[in-house]
C-alpha cells in the first residue's frame, strides 16, 4: 500500500519494525503520508525470560521458537541473547518456520533437564495449538506472547493488549480527517500489557507460581 501511494494516508497496525522495514523514516516523525501502532517493542522480549526464569528458578537452559528467516525473529532473539548471560541460563533456538523441524526441535530440547520455552511472536501464532500441547507433552515450561495461548493451556503469557491499538488508531483516523498529516503523527508502542497465568499447567509441571508473581497478574487461569 505504501508503494501504491505517497497522498492518501495510510494507518497501520501490528507492524513489529516499522523503521526497519522502510514505512516510516522515524517513530517520532513517520515524515510521508504513513502511521501506526506497533505490535510490540523489542525490549518485551527480555521480559518473558525474566518471567520464565521466576516462575521456574531451577532452569539453565532455554529453547527459544522464532522465525530465523525474518528481522522480527532474529531481533527478539537478540535480545533474549542479550538477557541470557545475568539469569545464567543458555540458549538454544528452533526455528518456528516448518512444523516438523519445530516439533523435533522441541523434543530434542526436552530431553535436557531444567529447560524451558520462550515463544516469540511470529508465525508462532498460527501453529499454537501444536505448540502449547508439545510443551505440555515433553513437560517444559513455556511463556508466550498473547493471552490466548494461556487461554489454551499455555502456563504464562505476557504481551500487549491486542484490541487497545485498533481503538487508538481509530483516534488516528479521525484526527487526519480532521486535517493532520500522517507525518506528524508519530508511530506509537502499545501501553497495556497481559500477565496471564494458567494454575492448571503449573499444577501439572510441578510448578509452585511464587505469591510475588501472582499478585502481578492480571489474570489467573484456574
Amino acid at each position: 500500500m505504501a508503494r501504491a501511494t505517497l497522498n492518501i494516508p495510510i494507518v497501520f497496525l501490528q507492524v513489529i519494525d516499522p523503521v526497519g522495514s522502510g514505512l516510516v523514516e522515524s517513530m517520532a516523525q513517520p515524515g510521508g503520508n504513513v502511521t501506526g501502532f506497533m505490535q510490540f517493542e523489542y525490549s518485551l522480549a527480555g521480559k518473558w525470560l525474566e518471567l520464565l526464569k521466576e516462575l521456574a528458578p531451577n532452569l539453565t537452559r532455554v529453547a527459544v521458537l522464532r522465525d530465523a528467516t525474518s528481522a522480527p525473529g532474529i531481533g527478539q532473539f537478540a535480545v533474549i541473547q542479550a538477557m541470557a548471560p545475568p539469569h545464567r541460563v543458555e540458549l538454544s533456538p528452533i526455528n518456528a518456520s516448518d512444523p516438523a523441524e519445530m516439533e523435533r526441535g522441541i523434543a530434542a530440547i526436552a530431553r535436557t533437564p531444567n529447560t524451558g520455552l520462550i515463544v516469540t511472536v511470529g508465525r508462532t501464532a498460527v501453529r499454537r495449538d501444536l505448540i502449547v500441547a508439545a510443551a505440555a507433552k515433553h513437560g517444559l515450561p513455556a511463556i508466550y506472547p498473547y493471552r490466548y495461548y494461556a487461554s489454551d493451556g499455555g502456563l504464562i503469557s505476557y504481551g500487549p493488549v491486542t484490541i487497545e491499538p485498533y481503538l487508538r488508531a481509530a483516534g488516528y483516523v479521525d484526527r487526519i480527517f480532521k486535517g493532520e498529516k500522517p507525518a506528524n503523527l508519530p508511530v506509537q508502542a502499545p501501553t497495556k500489557y497481559h500477565l496471564a497465568i494458567n494454575l492448571k499447567t503449573a499444577k501439572a509441571l510441578g510448578l509452585t507460581v511464587p505469591p510475588s508473581l501472582l499478585a502481578r497478574a492480571d489474570e489467573v487461569i484456574e
